[in-house]
């Protein structure tokens, strides 16, 4: 007699609070090696945060501009997703444009450094009307090259282990998409996972050392693992409804991190906007940092 197996979803509460913020619009968490801090965002309170969580430390920046990502650079600084485009911060503060394409009622969103260095850059439009966003592939001189075309919003990016295939989200389809990608092209869309009616809608994500995709759930209130095969095998549940994107972090990257919002909530969670933190989730991949 051949017995069949189960499949086990795991579900937890472990999370801790890192940084008691009350971020609008928190995003895009991302583990800078070189500096032993995590980077993240408040796009419409267009800040940009760092946190180390072996001093506590933070710094906050302002931005002239809703900020939708920010990512370390290999020579220091941070590469930002702006609403105009994309532009240069320099360790000690200057700013330059490096692809600078402002279109009226259009902002940057999440973005995500590929392993060769180039970022990969999401838009959305402000109404979130369909269609109306892209994703972009942008290299260290600035040359633009147009991965998609027809997004409505633009959100999580990663790539596996191998850098084989990339994995991607459009919230409202409710999908984690996956493609396979060699040298900056991608190709053979197809669906690894739907979230279901009234689970929330796909927002960031971070892929592991296993390969598992992590997703954060936007009117969720949770964090999902899912394997390479697309089976739901983890959930961490949290008490704020809009949880918006995940990376792995601290010095050996098991750490894993969570931005979350408030913007929109007629009566938001205390923690709403803070930034989450569950220890020991997993073990993260290092992230390349852009070559710009």
């Amino acid at each position: 007699m051949t017995k069949t197996k189960t499949k086990t979803t795991k579900t937890t509460t472990a999370y801790e609070v890192a940084v008691r913020a009350e971020a609008a619009l928190g995003e895009g968490p991302t583990w800078d090696a070189a500096a032993g801090r995590l980077v993240w965002v408040d796009i419409l309170g267009c800040r940009v945060h760092t946190y180390d969580p072996a001093s506590g430390r933070r710094t906050v920046r302002a931005t002239e501009q809703h900020v939708g990502a920010a990512k370390p650079r290999a020579g220091g600084g941070l590469v930002l997703n702006l609403r105009d485009g994309v532009g240069l911060l320099d360790a000690g503060g200057d700013f330059r444009w490096l692809h600078r394409e402002p279109v009226p009622g259009r902002r940057g969103n999440d973005a995500a450094v590929a392993p060769d260095g180039s970022l990969w850059a999401g838009t959305m439009r402000y109404d979130e009307a369909s269609g109306g966003g892209t994703l972009s592939r942008i290299t260290a001189d600035g040359t633009v090259t147009t991965v998609l075309d027809d997004v409505t919003v633009s959100n999580g990016t990663g790539w596996s282990p191998d850098g084989r295939l990339m994995y991607y989200v459009d919230t409202p389809t409710r999908r984690i998409d996956v493609f396979d990608h060699e040298a900056g092209e991608v190709t053979g869309r197809r669906t690894l996972a739907e979230i279901e009616e009234g689970a929330g809608f796909p927002d960031g994500l971070t892929v592991d050392a296993d390969g598992c995709v992590w997703v954060a759930l936007w009117d969720g209130a949770a964090v999902r693992r899912y394997t390479p095969d697309g089976e739901l095998d983890r959930v961490v549940e949290l008490p704020v409804p809009r949880v918006t994107a995940c990376a792995f972090g601290g010095a050996d990257l098991t750490d894993l991190y969570l931005t979350t919002a408030r913007t929109g909530l007629v009566a938001p969670h205390p923690l709403a906007g803070a930034l989450l933190v569950v220890p020991g989730a997993g073990r993260g991949l290092e992230q390349p940092a852009f070559a710009g």
